[in-house]
């Protein structure tokens, strides 16, 4: 980590500043298809990410592209209406930074959300599911390289890298909603391909209840700085090898689908943390 990545971390949280964002408490990732939840926030201020020093800009269908402030559930929330991937070409450090520059900016409890498949046979399209661990299947890791001891620890421990209490608190906002949702460790590899049948009898047979492209640099990014994470899947299709065929499309429909109940969950759980 160099000098001139924690400049632009700098840079990018002053020009923040400099259009009204002001103390978030929380910051919201969200995944393919689930941007929407960002558009409810009152009071807001968007910025595109091509605007913001130091940022990549995300290429992917279903993602808005742009930074959202304003009050959600009650907090100050930072969201981000699509997020990076590796398989985009990003250096991890870039697919990461706006988790440092949210860090920069007060953020202390982040939300990751994400599109995903789902492996476990009991799991259904639709599905929520309530991230209780993960695996880092992508042969890489965020923070390889110099550790900067300001953003962090050269060693980060990842015992609870989504926060326990976090997740009594999710599985509580489900049952007064009446929400039946699930739980289960999100198994990270790079994509862009979707996974072979074999790969996801690997995956089953290695613990992971759901697969997906993102989310695990990101979760390894705010542990480094502190932050304290809750996560939840969409889970979008069945995994390779229990249907027919897999694409983006399906993705984007189902997560269209369940987004009332996922935006109803995210907004009460933030408005409890």
């Amino acid at each position: 980590m160099n000098r001139e990545y924690l400049d632009s971390i700098g840079k990018a949280a002053v020009y923040l500043k400099s259009k009204g964002i002001d103390k978030p408490t929380v910051g919201l990732i969200l995944g393919s298809g689930l941007g929407e939840l960002a558009d409810e926030a009152a009071n807001q201020i968007a910025i595109p990410y091509e605007e913001i020093p130091g940022f990549p800009v995300s290429t992917v269908e279903g993602h808005a592209g742009q930074l959202v402030y304003g009050e959600l559930g009650g907090k100050m929330v930072l969201a981000m209406q699509g997020r990076f991937h590796f398989y985009e070409g990003y250096s991890l450090q870039a697919v990461t930074f706006p988790v440092r520059v949210m860090k920069a900016l007060g953020v202390e409890t982040l939300v990751v959300t994400n599109a995903a498949g789902g492996v476990n046979i009991s799991f259904n399209p639709g599905d929520l599911m309530i991230i209780t661990d993960h695996i880092n299947f992508t042969g890489a890791n965020p923070l390889i390289g110099k550790n900067e001891s300001t953003l962090g620890p050269r060693f980060t421990d990842m015992t609870a890298a989504y926060d326990n209490e976090y997740q009594k608190l999710i599985k509580e906002c489900a049952k007064e909603s009446d929400l039946a949702i699930k739980e289960g460790v999100y198994f990270g590899l790079t994509g862009p391909t979707y996974e072979t049948p074999a790969e996801i009898q690997m995956i089953r047979t290695l613990g992971g209840d759901a697969v997906g492209m993102s989310t695990v640099p990101e979760v390894i990014v705010a542990n480094h700085a502190g932050l304290r994470v809750a996560g939840i899947s969409c889970i979008t299709n069945y995994a390779a090898g229990m249907q027919s065929n897999l694409d983006h499309a399906e993705v984007v429909e189902v997560t269209t689908r369940v987004k009332e109940s996922f935006k109803s969950l995210v907004k009460d759980f933030v408005s409890k943390v």
